[in-house]
């Protein structure tokens, strides 16, 4: 069983914002593969699944980001799963809008909700893809600009990475996350 965890914010008001592009991309996977988000437990929203043959659980932590690892702990102690079977799906300033990064250890990089989970598993090393916002023009505050939508002009750039992270994804629940790495890390 693989279980991937998007990271976002609860509620309509941040349900379009840069921050909330965990969330984006696992609503995607979950439409394309019939998931519902259906069950309210751990701190979290969960859907089950099947995707290409593989028992997968869909997580978005309703703590707010910056107490994500509370949520992650929390299914973590309840199911047992390991921690070798997560991928993290999160929004990162320092990736282009439109591209995808894919890593299997690092530090949060200033991003709260990963250094939530890090404090709360203990260790840097879990898989994670980062799914670009870009920077803010200088001046523009990061916390204003993480809780701004995504203006008409990235639409398209959005739309696309949000696909490129399903398939990416989708990919990595068949082969490890290396082999993912070299190819969606183009």
């Amino acid at each position: 069983m693989k279980w991937i965890v998007g990271l976002g914010n609860p509620g309509t008001q941040y349900a379009k914002t840069r921050h909330n592009v965990g969330f984006m991309a696992l609503d995607e996977l979950a439409a394309q593969n019939g998931i519902s988000f259906n069950q309210s437990k751990c701190k979290s929203v969960i859907g089950e699944g099947v995707i290409g043959g593989v028992k997968t659980v869909l997580i978005k932590p309703m703590t707010f980001m910056n107490l994500s690892g509370e949520a992650v702990r929390a299914y973590m102690d309840y199911y047992k799963v390991k921690l070798e079977d997560m991928i993290v799906v999160y929004d990162d300033l320092d990736t282009e809008i439109g591209k995808i990064r894919l890593r299997y250890q690092g530090s949060a990089g200033g991003h709260n909700g990963i250094k939530s989970i890090i404090q709360h598993v203990g260790t840097q090393s879990f898989n994670r893809v980062r799914m670009g916002i870009s920077r803010p023009e200088p001046g523009f505050a990061i916390v204003d600009y993480v809780l701004s939508s995504f203006p008409k002009k990235e639409g398209d750039p959005l739309k696309q990475m949000i696909l490129n992270t399903c398939d990416a994804l989708e990919f990595s629940l068949q082969n490890s996350f290396e082999q993912t790495m070299a190819k969606f890390n183009g």
